[in-house]
C-alpha cells in the first residue's frame, strides 16, 4: 500500500481531500499529531487557519472511501510554543523521508525541498473554482454586504454617498452559515485565490479578488460578523474632468497629495485612478496598503503593511526611489511617520486618509510635525465627496501679520491654505504662544450673509434660504429659543425681503 503524508498547505486549501474525492490517491494518508497540535494552536489563538485546518481534517477523516486508509500518527512530542509552522512543515517532510512516503504539499518550496532529498512529491496547489456562498448576497449594484450572527443580512446598494441599506431577507443569519463562509473564504485565500492580510484573535481580513473581507468573531465581537466589500466601478482619471489647471498641476507640481473624504465616499478609487495615471506617464509607482484592494496594472508593486514593519517599507521604498508611493489609508503615528519621512527624501506622496471636512485632513498632520514643514510634506489637499473631487486646497507658507491682527509686532510664519482653482484664502495656521491656531479666513474676509446674520441671533439653528424663503429649522431644545430673538430674526427677514418660516430640525 502507498504511503501518503500530507503537509499544511495542501490541508488548508482542501486539495488532498479533493485528490481523495476524485479518486486521484489511493492508498494510506498518514497525518502527523504535531499538524493536528499546530492547528490547535492556531484556532486556540483566534485564527482562522487554525479553525480552517482542524475542519478539513475533520473532513479528510470522514471521508468514505475503501482505496483509501486516514490515520493519524504521533511523531516526537513538543512544547506548545514549537509548533510553529516551520517546525511542523520540517517535521512532515523528515517523517516522509524516514519512511519513504509520498508528500502531499501545495507549498512550492516544501515541494521543492522534498525534491532535494529525492522524496516522491505530489504538488497539490489548485485553482479557485466555482462561487463562494457570501457572493451569492451581491449583485451588480451592491457596494458592500454585512452578515451578523443573529441579524438579516444587509447590503449597501448604490453608489459612493448616495447608497441605501437593504435587507436581503427576514430570516437572521445562524453562526453556522457565517463560520461556514468563514472557513471557505481562508480555504480559497490559502489555495492561491487570494490575501490573509491580517490573522488576529477575533479578527480575519482577506482579500480575494475585488474583495475585501472582514472576519470578526468571540471574544472580539459578540458574534461571528462577516462584511465584504467591493469596488463596483475602476475609474480613470479622466472620468472626473478634473480642470485644466488641477491636471497641470497633478503632472507638474504636485509631489505631496493629500486625498481626504468620509467612509465610502470614494478616496480610494481616486487615488487608483491617479496611480494608475502616473503609471501611465511612464512614473514608478508603488502602494502601500492594508489590505491591498487597489486593482492596479501589474506594473505598479503594492506593497502591504500586514506583512512588514514599518521600518522595512521605508528601507524598501527609500532605496529603490520611486517616482510615486500612494499609501492608503494613513492611520497611526508609525503611517504618517514614513509618509513624512519618504517626502522629505524627495519621494512624491499620495496619502489617503478619512476627514470630514478638506481641513481636517492638514490637521492630522499638525500635531505630528513641525507647523513650518507642513507645506514641504504637504502642496496639494483633494477632498472626494459622493465620489467627486469636491474642493481642492493648496498649501504655502510666508511671514505676514495674520488676518485680524494689528499690531505689526506680531508678525510671524504663517501657513496659508487656499482654494486651489479660485485663489481664495481660506484658512491661516500659526502659532499664538503655545497653541497653534487654525483660523477661517474667508469668514472674516467676506461680507456676513443672511445665514451669517441668523446663526448670530441663534446659532443653534440651521439656516437656509431657498425660493426667497428664509427656512430656519429650530432644535428641539425648549425655552432657549425667546420671543425677543424671534423678532430680531423677522427683522432680518424684512430687510432682505425674504418670506420667514420656522420649522423643527
Amino acid at each position: 500500500m502507498r504511503v501518503y503524508v500530507v503537509d499544511v498547505d495542501s490541508v488548508l486549501d482542501g486539495s488532498i481531500r479533493a485528490m481523495v474525492e476524485r479518486g486521484e490517491i489511493r492508498g494510506k494518508i498518514v497525518i502527523l499529531k504535531s499538524l493536528v497540535e499546530y492547528f490547535h494552536k492556531e484556532a486556540s489563538s483566534g485564527r482562522s487557519l487554525g479553525y480552517t485546518g482542524l475542519e478539513e481534517l475533520r473532513r479528510l477523516l470522514e471521508l468514505q472511501n475503501p482505496d483509501v486508509e486516514v490515520s493519524v500518527v504521533e511523531d516526537e512530542k513538543r512544547s506548545p510554543k514549537d509548533y510553529d509552522v516551520y517546525v511542523v512543515k520540517t517535521a512532515i517532510r523528515d517523517y516522509a523521508w524516514r519512511v519513504g512516503a509520498t508528500l502531499v504539499t501545495s507549498d512550492s518550496v516544501q515541494a521543492s525541498t522534498a525534491g532535494a532529498l529525492g522524496l516522491p512529491v505530489i504538488y497539490s496547489r489548485r485553482g479557485v473554482q466555482g462561487r463562494l456562498k457570501f457572493e451569492s448576497f451581491f449583485d451588480s449594484k451592491t457596494m458592500s454586504v454585512h452578515l451578523k450572527e443573529g441579524a438579516p443580512p444587509l447590503a449597501k446598494v448604490g453608489a459612493p454617498g448616495r447608497w441605501v441599506f437593504v435587507k436581503l431577507r427576514e430570516e437572521p443569519m445562524k453562526a453556522s452559515e457565517i463560520e461556514e463562509m468563514a472557513r471557505e473564504i481562508v480555504e480559497v485565500a490559502s489555495r492561491g485565490g487570494g490575501f490573509v492580510e491580517i490573522d488576529r484573535l477575533g479578527s480575519t481580513i482577506v482579500q480575494l479578488g475585488d474583495y475585501r473581507i472582514i472576519i470578526t468573531r468571540p471574544p472580539l465581537s459578540n458574534g461571528w460578523e462577516i462584511t465584504a466589500v467591493r469596488p463596483l466601478v475602476k475609474l480613470r482619471l479622466e472620468d472626473y474632468n478634473l480642470p485644466e489647471k488641477l491636471l497641470k498641476r497633478l503632472i507638474e507640481r504636485a509631489e505631496g497629495i493629500l486625498i481626504a473624504g468620509a467612509p465610502g465616499m470614494g478616496k480610494t478609487t481616486f487615488a487608483q485612478a491617479l496611480a494608475e495615471f502616473y503609471a501611465r506617464q511612464g512614473k514608478i509607482v508603488k502602494t502601500v496598503e492594508s489590505p491591498r484592494d487597489m486593482r492596479l496594472p501589474p506594473i505598479v508593486t503594492q506593497y502591504s503593511k500586514s506583512y512588514a514593519d514599518i521600518g522595512e517599507l521605508h528601507d524598501i521604498l527609500l532605496l529603490s526611489r520611486p517616482d510615486y508611493t500612494v499609501f492608503d489609508e494613513l492611520r497611526t503615528d508609525e503611517d504618517f511617520k514614513l509618509y513624512v519621512d519618504l517626502r522629505l527624501a524627495g519621494i512624491g506622496m499620495v496619502g489617503v486618509l478619512h476627514a470630514t471636512s478638506p481641513i481636517d485632513g492638514i490637521q492630522r498632520f499638525i500635531r505630528r510635525v513641525e507647523l513650518g514643514m507642513i507645506p514641504s510634506i504637504i502642496d496639494t489637499v483633494i477632498f472626494i465627496n459622493e465620489g467627486r473631487v469636491d474642493k481642492v486646497y493648496e498649501i504655502s507658507i510666508r511671514v505676514k501679520l495674520p488676518t485680524g491682527l494689528k499690531e505689526a509686532e506680531l508678525t510671524r510664519p504663517v501657513v496659508e491654505v487656499k482654494d486651489f482653482l479660485s485663489g481664495d484664502l481660506e484658512y491661516e495656521i500659526y502659532t499664538f504662544g503655545e497653541q497653534t491656531m487654525v483660523i477661517p479666513v474667508k469668514s472674516m474676509t467676506r461680507p456676513p450673509t443672511v445665514e451669517d446674520e441668523v446663526r448670530k441671533v441663534i446659532p443653534e439653528a440651521k439656516v437656509e434660504v431657498r425660493e426667497g424663503v428664509l427656512i430656519v429649522r429650530l432644535p428641539r431644545l425648549g425655552g432657549r429659543i425667546t420671543a425677543r430673538k424671534v423678532k430680531r430674526v423677522k427683522r432680518i427677514a424684512e430687510e432682505h425681503g425674504l418670506e420667514l418660516r420656522f420649522t423643527p430640525e
